[in-house]
């Protein structure tokens, strides 16, 4: 069921291959501003054409006998046989081709991303890995505002329940993530962009001379444009 911003509820319907299931997240972000709600048993009674675990394209579509909106995975192509659900309890069709059987109201990309899938931008085969969560997004919607009672006055001067979301970046979780991705086997290599200097010259000894040499260092380094730190102190050792 899609929530729409003015409180009405509309029933959506979406077809994928059977190896496949919804992505919430990739759902949400389709049907925005609309929220996503689950499909209840009440439903169900309202919408007899419906056969639980059985459900077909035969009903579905906004044509046909249930009028439930009814839009397609793009990767079921025109021409593509299935087997679906044949709108009777225990039963399934086979063979049903899409454009001659069935057809829907529309596509959605709402559907899993799978190892080997084709990349949007027609460069290959998408690759699935690990990644590091350096912030979130939530989109809260209306659910703690409607339990708070959290109102506004809108560009009407009428009272509207607001609309929540949180957004964060942790500091401390980007410092993980850059040390867990700039690691080797003698340590911590900071990239260059949010690495305190370039470099770090440190003066050691009681010999005059040292520190002389380690100015002009200094200098040239400075002068190449790099930032510096230069740790001078005379009396303290090394160790």
């Amino acid at each position: 069921m899609l929530r729409h911003p003015d409180g009405t509820r509309e029933p959506l319907a979406i077809g994928l291959p059977g190896d496949r299931a919804v992505d919430a997240k990739r759902l949400e972000s389709a049907v925005s501003p609309a929220e996503v709600q689950p499909f209840e048993g009440k439903e169900f009674a309202e919408n007899p054409a419906l056969v639980k675990g059985y459900i077909g394209p035969g009903v579905l579509g906004e044509k046909n006998a249930s009028g439930i909106r009814y839009l397609l995975d793009p990767s079921i192509a025109v021409g593509s046989a299935w087997i679906t659900g044949a709108d009777a309890p225990g039963m399934h069709v086979f063979d049903l081709v899409h454009g001659r059987d069935f057809t829907a109201d529309g596509t959605i990309q709402a559907g899993e991303i799978q190892e080997g899938d084709p990349s949007p931008d027609g460069g290959g085969a998408l690759t699935l890995a690990r990644g590091i969560e350096m912030g979130h997004i939530f989109q809260l919607g209306r659910k703690y505002a409607e339990v708070l009672g959290l109102k506004v006055l809108d560009e009407n001067g009428k009272l509207a329940t607001v609309t929540m979301g949180s957004y964060g970046v942790g500091v401390t979780r980007a410092v993980a993530a850059i040390a867990e991705a700039n690691v080797d086997d003698i340590g911590l290599c900071w990239p260059r962009a949010i690495a305190p200097a370039d470099v770090h010259l440190v003066a050691t000894g009681k010999d005059p001379a040292v520190f002389e040499a380690a100015e002009e260092v200094l200098a040239g380094l400075e002068a190449a444009g790099l930032e510096v730190i230069y740790d001078d102190r005379p009396k303290v050792s090394p160790a």
